[in-house]
Parts: C-alpha cells; sequence; structure tokens
C-alpha cells in the first residue's frame, strides 16, 4: 500500500513539470507556420528596390509554399494575410510619410485581403499535382484583381516591379508583367516543391518521378524563357535618334506644404530650363529637339494666369524647343492633372489629361466616412481631379512621346495604349515632393525600368524633386539625378517604332493565367467534395 501511494504522489508531482512542457510545444507547432509567413513576406520586401536583391523573391516564396502547403484553406486565408502583411507594411510605409499613420495602416489591412486570398487559394491547390503550376498562377490572378478593385486598383508591389535589375526582366517583353510575376512565383514555389522531393526521397528512399519531374520544370522552365526571351530586348535606333533634354528643378522645401510654394516651383523648373539654354549656347550640351517637365512643374493654371504663361513661354522660347509642361489645369467646373505641350513660337497647342488619378491622393472616395473619421483628411483632397478620356502622345519635333503620368506607370494598359497609340518613346512625368526621401522614388523608377523592357521603349522620368532618369530599352538607367536637387539630364535616345509581343498581346497573357488559376482552383474544390463524400461513405 505503501509503494502505491508513493507511486501516486511522484506522478502527481511528475505530471504538472511535463504539461507546460507538452503545451509550449503545442504553441510553438501552432505560431511557427505564422510567424514564418510574416518573415517571408518581409524577405519579399526586401528583394524590391532601392536595394538590389531581386533574387530574394524567391526564397520568399519558396518558404510560403512550405507554409501553405497541405492547409486547409481556413488556414491558407489567415497564413497569406500574414504573409501580406509582412510584405506590405514596410514597402508601403511611404504613403503615410506626410499624412500619419492612419491611411497607411488603412491600406496595408485592405491591400493584405487580396495576399489572404491568393493564400487561401494556394493552400487549396497545394494537394494538386504541379501544384507549383497552379499556385503561381493564383498569385497572378491576386495581382490582377488587386490592380483593378477597388477605386480602380493599386498595383502598386507587383513582383515585376521588384525585377529590374534581376534575370527573368526580359519575360516583360514576352507578356508583360502578369507573365514576369508568374515566372518568379512558380519559380519561388518550384524550389520548395525540389527541396520536399530531396527530403521526401532521403526518408522513404523512393523517387516519385513525375513530381520530381514537375518540381525541376518549375525551376528551369522560368529561367530558361528568361535567356530565351534576351533578343526581344535591344536598344537599337529603329527611326532614328532623338535628343531629349529632362528639367529637375526641384522644389522650395519636402512635403505636402510645397504646394503652398506653386509659384516658387514653377520658377524653379523655368529656371534650371534656362540655365540648360544658356550651356547649350556655350557649346556644353547638344541643343535638345524637346524637352520634359515633370508632373505638377506648373499648378499654377497657364491658360487662367497670364503670369504663369509668361513665365513658361520664356523658358520654352530660351531652350528654343517644344516643352511638356506639367501642369493643374481647371476646364468647366472640372480640375485636371494636365500635361500641356508648349511650343516655342505658338504656345500651348496640345493637352493630355492623366485618366488614372490616385484615389485618396486627387480624388477622395467615400469622402463622407473619410471626413466622420479624421476632418484633416477631407481637406488635403479639397476637390476631387476628373479623369481623361484618350492616351496621351504628343508629337514633338516629329518624334511621338507616349506620356503615362505618375501614378499610370503603375497600369499595364495606362502604358501599352501609348505605344499602340504610336509613341516611339515613353515619358513618365511625376511628382515625389510629396513622399520625402523615401523609397517610393526608387520603387516607381523601377517600374519605369520594366516598362522600357515590356514595350522595348525609351524611358524618360522627369521629377519634380528627384530621382529623375533616362531608361534604354533594354531597362538600363544611363543617366539620373540626385534627390531634392536642381539638374538636367539630355541626352540622344533611340527611336523605336516595333512591338513586342507583350504590346501585341496586351491583356491576353493575364487572362490565359486567370484560366490556369481558375482551372486549377476548380479541381481542387471537385477532389475535396469528392473527398469528403468517399469519407462519408
Amino acid at each position: 500500500m505503501t509503494a502505491t501511494a508513493t507511486s501516486v504522489d511522484e506522478s502527481e508531482q511528475l505530471e504538472p513539470q511535463a504539461r507546460p512542457a507538452s503545451r509550449g510545444v503545442r504553441l510553438v507547432r501552432r505560431f511557427l507556420p505564422a510567424a514564418v509567413a510574416a518573415l517571408s513576406g518581409v524577405l519579399l520586401y526586401v528583394s524590391f528596390p532601392p536595394r538590389i536583391l531581386w533574387w530574394l523573391a524567391l526564397p520568399a516564396f519558396a518558404v510560403l509554399g512550405w507554409c501553405l502547403r497541405g492547409r486547409t484553406w481556413k488556414a491558407g486565408f489567415g497564413l497569406g494575410y500574414v504573409f501580406g502583411l509582412g510584405y506590405l507594411l514596410p514597402l508601403l510605409v511611404w504613403t503615410g510619410v506626410e499624412v500619419g499613420p492612419g491611411p497607411w495602416l488603412a491600406l496595408v489591412v485592405i491591400e493584405a485581403v487580396f495576399v489572404a486570398l491568393v493564400g487561401a487559394g494556394v493552400a487549396a491547390v497545394s494537394k494538386l499535382p504541379a501544384w507549383p503550376l497552379w499556385a503561381a498562377a493564383l498569385w497572378t490572378a491576386g495581382e490582377a484583381v488587386r490592380a483593378r478593385v477597388p477605386f480602380g486598383g493599386f498595383p502598386w508591389g507587383k513582383i515585376a516591379f521588384g525585377q529590374a535589375d534581376g534575370v527573368f526582366l526580359p519575360l516583360a517583353a514576352v507578356g508583360g508583367t502578369p507573365v514576369l510575376g508568374f515566372a518568379v512565383v512558380l519559380c519561388g514555389f518550384g524550389l520548395y516543391e525540389i527541396v520536399r522531393q530531396v527530403v521526401e526521397m532521403r526518408r522513404t528512399r523512393a523517387v516519385r518521378r513525375s513530381a520530381a519531374v514537375v518540381a525541376l520544370l518549375s525551376v528551369v522552365v522560368p529561367v530558361l524563357g528568361a535567356f530565351a526571351s534576351r533578343p526581344l530586348v535591344s536598344d537599337k535606333a529603329e527611326d532614328g535618334t532623338a535628343t531629349v533634354a529632362v528639367i529637375q528643378g526641384n522644389v522650395p522645401r519636402l512635403g505636402l506644404d510645397f504646394n503652398s510654394q506653386r509659384r516658387a516651383v514653377l520658377d524653379f523648373h523655368a529656371r534650371e530650363t534656362e540655365r540648360l539654354a544658356a550651356k547649350i549656347k556655350a557649346g556644353d550640351v547638344p541643343q535638345p529637339d524637346f524637352v520634359l517637365w515633370p508632373e505638377n512643374s506648373s499648378d499654377i493654371d497657364p491658360f487662367a494666369n497670364p503670369d504663369a504663361r509668361a513665365v513658361i513661354d520664356t523658358a520654352a522660347k530660351a531652350i528654343g524647343a517644344p516643352v511638356s509642361v506639367g501642369g493643374v489645369v481647371a476646364k468647366d467646373g472640372k480640375l485636371y492633372n494636365e500635361q500641356i505641350l508648349w511650343d516655342p513660337d505658338k504656345g500651348p497647342v496640345d493637352t493630355y489629361d492623366k485618366r488614372q488619378v490616385q484615389p485618396f491622393g486627387e480624388f477622395l472616395p467615400l469622402r463622407w466616412l473619410v471626413g466622420a473619421i479624421n476632418k484633416d483628411w477631407t481637406s488635403m483632397v479639397r476637390q476631387d481631379f476628373s479623369r481623361g478620356t484618350k492616351p496621351g502622345v504628343f508629337t514633338m519635333a516629329g518624334t511621338k512621346v507616349g506620356l503615362a503620368t505618375c501614378y499610370e506607370a503603375a497600369f499595364d494598359w495606362a502604358v501599352r495604349d501609348t505605344v499602340t497609340d504610336g509613341a516611339q518613346i515613353i515619358s513618365v512625368p511625376s511628382n515625389n515632393a510629396t513622399f520625402d526621401r523615401s523609397e517610393m522614388t526608387y520603387q516607381q523608377l523601377a517600374m519605369s525600368r520594366v516598362r522600357a523592357v515590356e514595350h522595348s521603349r525609351t524611358v524618360t522620368v522627369p521629377v519634380t524633386s528627384g530621382v529623375s532618369a533616362v531608361i534604354m530599352p533594354d531597362g538600363k538607367i544611363t543617366q539620373k539625378t540626385g534627390m531634392f536637387v536642381a539638374d538636367s539630364l539630355v541626352q540622344e535616345v533611340p527611336l523605336r517604332s516595333s512591338e513586342t509581343p507583350a504590346t501585341r498581346l496586351g491583356v491576353l497573357p493575364e487572362m490565359a493565367l486567370l484560366l490556369v488559376a481558375a482551372g486549377g482552383l476548380g479541381w481542387a474544390v471537385i477532389a475535396g467534395v469528392r473527398g469528403r463524400r468517399a469519407g462519408d461513405a
């Protein structure tokens, strides 16, 4: 009896010590995937400019594949959301530079939902044969939806935009940003599947040949496709050359308050243009065929203000070339973000109204709700900008110059239709002064590099405060300015008129990948239903 009592006492003493250990293991097992998913999202962010670490996108998606494979769709949704937060929180931190953390956090919380939905889909298809293919297509589908809704979409952070320095970049000429992004994600998931197959082989001493082949092809095909696409990337002149001047006038102060110095901004750009004219007269730089000013270089409407018109007219006459001026113009009671083609002899002769205006920057959706939350936010966008309806292509000294104003560069259609409308060169006039010295400028510059390869066109990026640049059709930057300095760039650039497969195909590659995603998801749903029925039977 004594021995029995002693053994019971010992077990009661030992059990409380064992319980915390098992509870700790359970907690680790429960939260480890979420922590890893968040860290892999951060890893994906680190792969983006201004860092030249494009290859980190591959292990980021490989780790995400580990987190999602074999999970339920509910777990996939949660892990996808955590991944989205780890990725988008640091990537979009610039959106709160001047307006505080509220809008930044709200944007990320909403955009991460799209990533969560992709996570749920990837978890669902992860049990299928060739799952990396379906999973990568689902990621592309998520980006396609995010680029269109809500409020016109927000494609910032597409995987393609982090690959301006990567080996996969030539694929942009094949099928645009959807194909480029798909290849990177497929390769990342494929890497995880290769590792999984190797571990499984060592454990079971057996090789599943079909699965191993699919895993290898998921990596090999995108890489070989990228190298095979290199001949599509060329900076050879097809229609001669043009000498272009890019003006960066700078702003008197950083942040949103620069808008209160509209006349100073206009004067700065006119002064830098006149300074360049003096260099040309001295023979230090060649005479440009045309001159490109940035977005918001004249927020004073030159059609309504004779003094602003006189300043621009004087600068255009001094440089002796047509100038594209970024203005804010009121027409018929509406406000437009407009590019104005200014002839040195005739004055304004053509205009382009920005078509993809920025929500919460150039127009305020749900104004009543935003005002109820914070009245200061509504005062930042007092009047909504109206949208233009036609592609912007200026004929400047015989050259067709396509215009995609700032935010528009993130949208596939807004750049493509300038090329299909005849553009031989693309200009992306921008204003980044409201975002201080954040990474936003470099992220946007990378977009323009991808667009250059996608359509095989020279791309110029005139920015009020930097970084302004000249980008060759192969995506290489040949000249660029610093940030928050007055400067100008003059360069002879190739003019091209041929169309890449990406330009000709337009939205078709993206639609094809959407069909692949839908096919994989449908297969997964049907397989799941059949599995439950078999279990019930």
